[in-house]
This record gives C-alpha cells, structure tokens and sequence, in this order.
C-alpha cells in the first residue's frame, strides 16, 4: 500500500498541493500518494488521530485551520511556536510534531523575487498573517485586517512590533502582503492599499492570477504569487516527511503545469 499524504483545508478543491507532491513522488520512484481533503474542525482532529495511528505519512494545512493544527499536535517546532500556526504535521516517534514551512517558505519566495528591504503592509489576521509577521520581523512592519480587533490581538500574542492600521489604508513605499483570500475568485484588493506599493506578495492563488497580481506586473513591480510560495512550502514539507532533498524544479513544473479541475 503507498503511503497516504494529505492537505487539509476548506477550501482545497483548487489546491495543486497534490500535483506537486505527486509528481515528486514519481519522480523519485517513491510508492506513495497525496489527496486534497475538504474539512471542517471535527475533519481536522479526526486526521490527526489519522497521524497518530500511522494511517496518513504526512498532512499539509491551508487555510483557514492552521490556528487548528497548531492546537492539535503534541508539539510545536521553532518558529511555529511564535506564530501559533502549523501548517506541516510530521509523525516523530508516536508524536504528532507541527511545523511552519510558512516561515521559511515566505523568506525563500521574498528573496527569489527580490521583493526588497523597505516596509511591509500584512493584510490580514489569521494564521497566514502570523507566519508573515514571524518571517519578516527585520522590516518595518504593519498590519491591516477588516477586523481591527484581530489584527490587535494577533499583533499582541506575537509579542510583534507592527503597527496596527485601519483597513483600505495604504502604506507609502511598503510591499504588500495579502494574507487574505481576496483574490482567489477574482475579487479586488483595496484601491488605496495596491497604488502606493511597490511590490507585492500574494499568498493567495487560484487557477488565474489575481487581479491585484496582473495590474503590478503590468507596471513592471515585483510580484512573488502564491506558487513561489506553495512550491517553497512543499518542498520543505517533502523534506520533513521523508528526509530526502525534494526535486524543486519537479515540483515547480507541476505546479505551473497542473490542469484546472472539472
């Protein structure tokens, strides 16, 4: 029998996560196999118990349960910790262990695309937004949510030096980190937030670019998508898991290449 990954979200029928990780698999001649798994909470604490029991190898997480995933495992690792966000569970000796290759994966995309030193502006509060604030915390920072309440609580439990500031505001020179799914079905981005940035970092992806994606490369601004970042996260999730380099430009190949589902 291969070994079953998974990733777990609501929404993940648009998810190239298993694509990705296929073609890894295949690539390396490894009997194993990755499926998207729609969930709700009670989803999530079941495919933890799924880890626990050795029936699932590996879960992904994506939004909006990484705050969940955090609260489900046995034990947190590194910068994880200071997010309060997992997105990588990974089995260790019958411990269900979380990781954020998060973190990581947003530093590798900002410094491929050369997204620069200056200020950031976060869109966002949930665990996406913790990962940015963690992963960026050499910039000056700040944080934008259309919950104000959030965005405060979320900059206080990271102990972080971001600047709450109102929603639709932009931040002049500051690239943009759109940790929200805005985007993801076409919707738009506030107007005051994109035209003052100089750059931006869309974590959210879907079967399009965003439009938020299309207008900053069409004024030639640095733009690192969603792929760069999946493509980062997987293969630092592949590494985990089995402890072997992951074929990046595999990965990456399945990633852009992958068909849009029927």
């Amino acid at each position: 029998m291969p070994a079953e990954y998974v990733v777990l979200g609501d929404p993940v029928g648009h998810s190239r996560s298993p694509a990705i990780h296929n073609a890894a698999f295949a690539s390396l001649g490894i009997d194993a196999r990755y499926q998207a798994r729609r969930v709700d909470g009670s989803g999530m604490a079941l495919a933890a118990e799924e880890m626990r029991r050795g029936d699932l190898a590996g879960a992904n997480i994506t939004m909006p349960h990484k705050d969940l995933a955090f609260r489900l495992v046995d034990r947190v690792m590194g910068e994880a910790q200071v997010a309060g966000s997992v997105n990588t569970w990974v089995m260790d000796e019958g411990v269900l262990v979380g990781h954020s290759t998060d973190i990581p994966g947003i530093r590798q995309a900002w410094a491929r695309r050369r997204l620069g030193p200056g200020p950031v502006l976060v869109l966002g509060s949930g665990g996406a937004a913790a990962a940015a604030l963690v992963a960026l915390a050499d910039h000056d920072l700040y944080l934008s949510a259309r919950r104000p309440a959030a965005a405060r609580r979320l900059v206080d439990s990271l102990d972080s030096a971001a600047v709450t500031i109102p929603w639709t505001t932009g931040m002049e020179a500051a690239v943009v980190v759109n940790c929200t799914p805005l985007g993801m079905r076409g919707e738009s981005l506030p107007d005051p937030v994109l035209d003052l940035a100089t750059g931006l970092f869309e974590m959210a992806y879907g079967w399009d670019p965003t439009p938020a994606e299309k207008m900053f490369r069409e004024h030639g601004k640095p733009v690192a998508d969603g792929i760069d970042l999946l493509v980062a996260q997987a293969a630092l999730s592949f590494e985990l898991w089995l402890d072997l380099p992951a074929p990046v430009a595999v990965m990456e190949q399945a990633a852009r290449n992958s068909s849009r589902p029927l």
